[in-house]
C-alpha cells in the first residue's frame, strides 16, 4: 500500500519512512504542502500522515483541498494539542490526530487500523436492519461495503440506528458512546456526527441521519 508523508521535519519523516517501510509499506515524502498535493491529485496513494505546520501552508487547508477530490484516510502529525485543534482537525474529514511527541510504533498501529480492508462479503450471521445497514465486526455495511467507522463512531451510529426514529442529545450519545472524560463535550460530539455523515455518504444513507435543532440527532429510514 502507498503511504504519503507530508512533513517539514526531515527526522520525524525518516523514523516514519523506516517503520512504515520495514512493515511493507510503499513510502513517499515531501516536506511542502505544495508537493504533496501534486503528487496526491495525480498518484493512487492510500493513506496519508499530514503535518499541521508546513512552510508553505496550513495543514488543516490542505486538508481541505485533499477532501474535494479524495477521500483517503488523513491522519494529522502537529505538536499542537490544543483541544480546539483536535476539533477543528476531526470538522474538516480527518480521520486521526496524533501530538508530537509519539511513538513510531503507535504511529504504525494506528496506520494499520485505518487501512484494515473492508469485507465485501458477510456472514449469514451478520445483523441486517430495517434501513438496509448490516451491522457487523464493528462496522456497518450496505451492499457489501463498509462505512469504516472508528469504534466511537460506530457506537454513536449504533445508537442513533437502534434508537430510531427518537431523538437522542448529545448528552445521552456521549453515554452511548462511552466516550472517555477528556472526550466528552458537545462539539465533539457533533464532529463525530459530520464524520459518520460524510461516511455515509460513500453509500448514499447521508441523509438519514437528521439533526433537530436544539435537541440533538436522530437516524430516519423508510419503515421506523
Amino acid at each position: 500500500m502507498n503511504i504519503v508523508i507530508i512533513e517539514d521535519e526531515p527526522a520525524i519523516a525518516d523514523t516514519l519512512t523506516h517503520v512504515l517501510e520495514m512493515d511493507g509499506f510503499n513510502v513517499v515524502w515531501f516536506n511542502t504542502a505544495g508537493a504533496g498535493l501534486a503528487h496526491l491529485q495525480t498518484n493512487q496513494s492510500d493513506l496519508l500522515i499530514l503535518d499541521v505546520g508546513l512552510p508553505d501552508g496550513n495543514g488543516f487547508e490542505l486538508c481541505k483541498q485533499i477532501r474535494e477530490f479524495s477521500a483517503l484516510p488523513i491522519i494529522f502529525l502537529t505538536a499542537r494539542a490544543d483541544e480546539i485543534d483536535r476539533v477543528v482537525g476531526l470538522e474538516i474529514g480527518a480521520d486521526d490526530y496524533v501530538t508530537k511527541p509519539f511513538s513510531p510504533r503507535e504511529m504504525l498501529a494506528r496506520v494499520k487500523l485505518r487501512l484494515k480492508p473492508r469485507q465485501t462479503s458477510l456472514p449469514a450471521a451478520a445483523k441486517t436492519l430495517s434501513s438496509g445497514l448490516v451491522s457487523e465486526n464493528f462496522d456497518f455495511y450496505k451492499d457489501g461495503v463498509g462505512l469504516g467507522l472508528t469504534a466511537l463512531e460506530f457506537r454513536v451510529l449504533d445508537a442513533l440506528v437502534q434508537s430510531s426514529p427518537r431523538i437522542l442529545s448529545r448528552q445521552q450519545l456521549m453515554d452511548f458512546a462511552q466516550m472517555p472524560a477528556e472526550e466528552a463535550y458537545e462539539r465533539n460530539v457533533d464532529s463525530h456526527i459530520k464524520a459518520i455523515r460524510n461516511k455515509l455518504k460513500t453509500v448514499d444513507m447521508s441523509e438519514h441521519l437528521k439533526t433537530k435543532r436544539g435537541f440533538g440527532y436522530y437516524f430516519e429510514y423508510s419503515g421506523s
